[in-house]
């Protein structure tokens, strides 16, 4: 895979489909490395006529790792007692120059979980680069809405696991407590995803620094207020990880966002439903 420099740090990168067909920008969330986008889900998006982007983010995969900050202190920062290494706006400004590094003046932005909290700060710190917002499975950085279940917030704050066989087998414990219970989780799949983003780079600190970035950031709900590009937003009704509150705060905040709630899904884009995944977001990019 290549990569670039951006906004000062190097971002690894792939693409798929036709360069000079209309751009997506695809944003994973927290501690996710670009492979966390399904490559037929990918595919399907290349196969309906548009270049498809994913990336690392900072401080994941194999885009430059910020360990010389240390591990934050998580609950600090949620009391907002402690400086972090950066915010999610670094994170969209990283997204943003990404962008210039290939030449694109603007994509459709779609971002799951804290990739959709980094959609839309794109959206707000450079509109000019977003032709469609897509927030998918996240919120708005009010902690009123969007928190965590009780369980899911255990997984979060517990210690992270320190080998390969000990990263599968909490992908699947992940998966009982986030994933969509509508939906069939498939364990080999499961732990063939997990086996290979850890042999791919495995990162636990920058983790911890995402997770800390998520919390010490603003409420984004005054300055979303003010976005005009069209905006979709999904999320699952079963969601423990970002409760369902979040995507419905996040839409009502967005002037003329649409919605989209989905029954029996969790935290997880299940493979049943790429293909009207992939309907809807090309009837969203459409408009």
């Amino acid at each position: 895979m290549p990569s670039v420099a951006a906004n000062g740090i190097t971002l690894e990168y792939d693409t798929a489909g036709d360069p000079t067909s209309p751009p997506i920008l695809l944003v994973m969330g927290l501690g996710a490395q670009l492979t966390a986008w399904d490559d037929d889900f990918v595919a399907l998006l290349a196969g309906r006529g548009f270049f498809v982007i994913r990336y690392d983010n900072r401080d994941v995969g194999l885009s430059t790792w910020f360990d010389e900050a240390g591990l934050p202190d998580v609950a600090a920062a949620m009391a907002g007692g402690a400086e972090v290494p950066y915010l999610l706006a670094d994170m969209a400004d990283d997204a943003a120059g990404l962008l210039d590094a290939l030449g694109i003046e603007s994509a459709h932005v779609v971002g799951a979980s804290m990739g959709g909290m980094i959609a839309q700060s794109i959206a707000i710190r450079h509109p000019h680069k977003v032709r469609t917002l897509t927030s998918i499975m996240s919120t708005t950085g009010d902690q009123s809405v969007g928190m965590p279940h009780d369980e899911a917030m255990a997984l979060l704050l517990g210690p992270p696991p320190t080998d390969r066989e000990g990263v599968i087998e909490a992908s699947l414990r992940g998966w009982t407590v986030t994933g969509s219970p509508g939906y069939p989780v498939d364990e080999q799949r499961v732990r063939a995803n997990a086996g290979a983003a850890y042999d791919r780079a495995f990162h636990p600190e920058g983790t911890a620094r995402h997770l800390a970035a998520i919390v010490a950031s603003p409420d984004r709900t005054p300055d979303l207020r003010n976005l005009t590009m069209p905006t979709l937003v999904i999320h699952g009704e079963a969601d423990t990880l970002v409760d369902p509150s979040g995507g419905r705060a996040t839409a009502d905040a967005v002037p003329g966002a649409s919605l989209w709630m989905l029954p029996g899904v969790g935290h997880d884009l299940p493979v049943a439903l790429h293909q009207e995944f992939t309907d809807r977001l090309v009837a969203h990019f459409s408009s």
